[in-house]
C-alpha cells in the first residue's frame, strides 16, 4: 500500500509544473506584455499634435530604441519579446491581407497596376544601385528599396525573413520608411494647391509614389473623396504586387545561395499563404456572402496595426544607437534620392 501511495505521490509531483517552468512562462507572458505596453505608448504619442502624422509604428520604435539605450535589453523577458518580434509579426501580416481588395484592383485598377509595376521595379533597382555607389549596407538598402516601392513597413516586415535580414536592419528600415514617408506626404499636401494638375491626377500620383497606405490617405484626403479613392486604389495595386515580389525574392535568394557551399535554401514563408487567403476572403466573402459592418472592419484594421506595432517594439529593442548613424546614413541617402526622383517622374506619368 505504501509503495502504491508513494508511486501515486510521484505521479502527482510529475504532473505539477515545476517552479522553473512557472517562472519561465511568467517571464514569457511578461515579455509579450512589455511589447504591448510600449505599443500602447506609441499609439498614445501618435495622437499628440505634431506626432499624429508620424504614426504609432515609428513612435513605438523610437520609444523602444530609447529604452534600450538607457536601460539595456531586458534579457529576462527575451523569450516573450522575441515571440512578439517573430510570431506576432507574421500574424499581423496575415491580417494585413484584409486591407487588400483583389477584386477592386483587378476590375478597376488594371491600368494603374502597370504603373505600379514600374514604380516597384524602379524603386528597388535605383535604391540598390545608389546603395552600391554610396557603399551603403546592402541588406538595409534593399529593405528600404522594397519599402519605398511597395507598401512601407508591411513590405519590409514581409520580405525580411526571405532576405534573412537581422532584426536591427528591419527595425531601422521600418522607422526610416515611416518618418520619411510622413515628411513626403505632408510635403504633397503643401504642394498640391500650386500644382497644375486635377484632383484625380493628384490622387493617382499620391497612390503610386508614396510609401505606406497611411501616407497615401494623409496626402489624398485634402484633395477630396474621388482623389482619395483613386489614390488608395493605386496603392492597393502595389500591395497586391507584394505577393509576386516575395516569390521572386525567394527564387533569387535560393539561386544566390545555391552557388555558396555553406548557403541554405530559403524556407517558404507560410505566413504569405495566410496573407493571400485573407486577401481572397476579404475580397470575395466580406461584403458579399458575409455581411460585416464598417465599424468591425475598422476595428480589425486597428487591431492589425496594434499587433504590428507590438512586433516592431521587439525589433526596435535590438537597435543600438551607437551603430545607427554609421549604418543607416548611407542607405537613408540612397532611399531619399530614390523617393525624390520617383515623385518627380511619377508626377508626369500619373
Amino acid at each position: 500500500m505504501e509503495v502504491q501511495r508513494a508511486s501515486a505521490s510521484m505521479l502527482k509531483e510529475e504532473k505539477l509544473p515545476s517552479p522553473k517552468k512557472k517562472a519561465s512562462a511568467g517571464l514569457f507572458c511578461s515579455g509579450i506584455a512589455f511589447t504591448v505596453v510600449i505599443a500602447a505608448m506609441g499609439f498614445a504619442f501618435s495622437r499628440v499634435p505634431g506626432f499624429d502624422h508620424v504614426g504609432p509604428l515609428a513612435c513605438a520604435i523610437v520609444i523602444a530604441v530609447i529604452y534600450r539605450q538607457f536601460f539595456g535589453y531586458p534579457e529576462a523577458l527575451r523569450s516573450g519579446i522575441q515571440f512578439s518580434a517573430k510570431r506576432l509579426l507574421r500574424f499581423a501580416i496575415i491580417l494585413y491581407g484584409l486591407k487588400l481588395n483583389i477584386d477592386t484592383v483587378l476590375h478597376q485598377g488594371l491600368p494603374l497596376l502597370v504603373r505600379d509595376m514600374g514604380v516597384i521595379g524602379f524603386a528597388i533597382l535605383t535604391t540598390v544601385w545608389l546603395g552600391k555607389v554610396l557603399k551603403a549596407e546592402p541588406s538595409l538598402t534593399l529593405l528600404l528599396g522594397v519599402g519605398t516601392g511597395v507598401c512601407g513597413a508591411a513590405a519590409i516586415a514581409s520580405v525580411s525573413p526571405i532576405l534573412k535580414a537581422n532584426d536591427e536592419d528591419t527595425a531601422i528600415g521600418v522607422g526610416i520608411i515611416a518618418l520619411v514617408g510622413t515628411v513626403f506626404s505632408v510635403a504633397y499636401t503643401l504642394l498640391r494647391p500650386f500644382l497644375p494638375i486635377s484632383a484625380i491626377h493628384y490622387g493617382i500620383w499620391s497612390g503610386i509614389s508614396l510609401h505606406e497606405i497611411a501616407h497615401v490617405a494623409l496626402a489624398g484626403a485634402p484633395a477630396g473623396q474621388d482623389a482619395l479613392a483613386i489614390a488608395l486604389l493605386a496603392k492597393l495595386g502595389r500591395v497586391l504586387l507584394l505577393i509576386p515580389l516575395c516569390f521572386i525574392l525567394i527564387f533569387w535568394m535560393n539561386r544566390k545561395n545555391s552557388g555558396n557551399s555553406s548557403g541554405t535554401r530559403i524556407e517558404f514563408p507560410w505566413f504569405l499563404l495566410g496573407f493571400i487567403l485573407m486577401s481572397l476572403f476579404g475580397s470575395y466573402c466580406l461584403g458579399h456572402s458575409i455581411s460585416v459592418s464598417q465599424g468591425v472592419m475598422d476595428g480589425v484594421s486597428n487591431l492589425t496595426t496594434f499587433i504590428l506595432t507590438s512586433a516592431m517594439v521587439g525589433l526596435g529593442l535590438n537597435v543600438s544607437l551607437r551603430d545607427l548613424r554609421a549604418k543607416a546614413l548611407r542607405p537613408l541617402i540612397a532611399m531619399l534620392i530614390t523617393s525624390i526622383v520617383l515623385s518627380v517622374v511619377t508626377l508626369f506619368v500619373a
